[in-house]
């Protein structure tokens, strides 16, 4: 079963079980659709992650917001240096009226963050990591000293992990964004990854998304051709298993369930959860109250 995007997301689902319960600032996505591109571009000359760029980016300007990105447009706080000859500007930050590196424009600020790291002895070993190492990348620049924040490793994952920029660091990861740039939010049920369908889409649009065919989406949620998504419904993106977790060996029939909607809470094929007690199709609904083997 081929499932290469999707598997990329059952890696993002585990990622972002850590900050689930973190809310997405406006701020930060409009300043990472906004410079997304740049950071891809950036990747592809200097090999420095689009998530990483795109972290520090967010953190050392405050989402563009900060005085130094709005008057000088610099973006990653890079002071100075014996090296620089271009226009500078004082601001206080360790110490009180620091010499700063200053931009005509912000794509300035991206090509200089990157040649700042790929000239510098220090951060040497960190272009031999992968470059969907983020992790690594993020630890590397904190032990190499670029910012004197101990917690600054760990605000750069969580920000890469709760924006998903890891699928920038992905062949194909600004074209995927650009074409879809309000994904559906992956989860997982039996070990298997769905999603919650909104109202308007449709077995071709979610097999697009998730590089499935459209007759693959249907199969798997035994769902009729003709079928319209009013939004709310759970969508496995995988054939659901022939019975549900071991945690979950029986269940009560509530109010407003169904054979076919207790199938989709649990991931279980709707043919095998008949076969499990022992009913056919055309069996008379399960009552409330009644108890339904799931394994």
């Amino acid at each position: 079963m081929k499932l290469s995007r999707c598997v990329a997301f059952i890696v993002a689902v585990c990622l972002a079980c850590v900050v689930s319960a973190q809310q997405r600032n406006k701020a930060y996505e409009d300043y990472i659709k906004k410079y997304r591109g740049i950071a891809v571009e950036e990747m592809k000359h200097y090999r420095i992650p689009a998530s990483i760029t795109l972290a520090q980016g967010l953190l050392e300007s405050g989402a563009g917001k900060s005085t130094l990105a709005r008057k000088s447009n610099n973006h990653f706080g890079i002071k100075c240096g014996g090296s620089w000859d271009g226009p500078t500007v004082r601001h206080d930050d360790d110490a009180r009226n620091e010499c700063f590196r200053a931009y005509r424009h912000a794509e300035e600020s991206y090509r200089d963050h990157s040649k700042f790291l790929r000239s510098r002895a220090r951060y040497a070993s960190l272009f031999r990591l992968k470059i969907t190492d983020y992790k690594g990348w993020a630890r590397g620049l904190k032990k190499a000293g670029y910012a004197t924040d101990p917690n600054y490793a760990n605000r750069l994952i969580n920000i890469i992990e709760l924006y998903e920029l890891y699928r920038y660091d992905e062949k194909g990861g600004l074209k995927y964004a650009e074409q879809f740039p309000d994904p559906h939010q992956p989860y997982l049920a039996n070990d298997l990854l769905y999603i919650i369908a909104r109202k308007g889409d449709t077995f071709k649009s979610i097999g697009e998304e998730f590089d499935l065919s459209h007759r693959k989406v249907r199969k798997y949620n035994d769902l009729p051709k003709d079928y319209i998504f009013r939004g709310g419904e759970i969508v496995y993106l995988e054939q659901k298993r022939r019975r549900a977790t071991k945690e979950h060996i029986v269940y009560v029939v509530r109010a407003g369930d169904s054979m076919y909607s207790i199938s989709q809470k649990f991931g279980v094929r709707l043919d095998r959860l008949y076969k499990l007690n022992k009913m056919k199709p055309d069996s008379p609904a399960p009552n409330v109250g009644d108890i339904l083997r799931l394994r």
